[in-house]
């Protein structure tokens, strides 16, 4: 007889919106460590949502934004970064069209769920320069949903974890972005 895992809390209340979500999509804008494949379904596997996978992403940037390394973690030993605004910058990602029945999945991995961070609108530059379903303000960019830290949770105080760097590295490397944000990543 196999030893039975007991998920935690947060993976209750996934499972609980998971069953209450509607039809149709969430666009999600990913720049950070789900971009890791090896690091995703390491975590993937742990929480107990070995059912999920990503679809396929779709390069892309968000302009007049910049990662602010504002979280102090203790899981990654020091602080990780999230999204600020910042006229003339960009991030760099990739676009992934979400399920609404699997979007509490995504809001987990990135620590809504925890409260260590809040969805924000942005606005994407599609790296194919499709313009599917463009926003009405801003021609050629698409909406989309990323993960900003919480205000009430950010903090520069210690180091930036060299660990969730080298993370970062990876999986831009994974996704297929551009040497030049690689090489931006390194240097912070």
């Amino acid at each position: 007889m196999g030893i039975k895992h007991r998920m935690d809390a947060h993976h209750d209340i996934v499972m609980k919106a998971r069953a209450a979500a509607g039809e149709g999509t969430v666009r999600y804008f990913a720049y950070s460590t789900i971009l890791d494949r090896d690091a995703f379904l390491e975590w993937r596997d742990q929480h107990g949502y070995q059912f999920f996978d990503l679809p396929k992403g779709e390069a892309g940037e968000v302009q007049d934004m910049a990662l602010v390394y504002d979280f102090p973690s203790r899981w990654w030993g020091g602080r990780v970064a999230g999204l600020s605004d910042a006229k003339g910058s960009r991030v760099c990602g990739l676009v992934f069209e979400i399920a609404q029945k699997d979007w509490p999945i995504i809001q987990h991995k990135e620590g809504a769920v925890t409260g260590m961070s809040v969805e924000k609108p942005v606005k994407v530059k599609l790296a194919s320069g499709a313009t599917i379903h463009p926003t009405h303000s801003a021609p050629g960019l698409i909406d989309a949903v990323a993960f900003a830290t919480n205000p009430s949770r950010q903090a520069t105080d210690g180091p930036v974890s060299e660990r969730f760097v080298e993370a970062l590295v990876r999986g831009a490397r994974s996704a297929g972005l551009s040497e030049a944000w690689v090489q931006s990543l390194k240097q912070r």
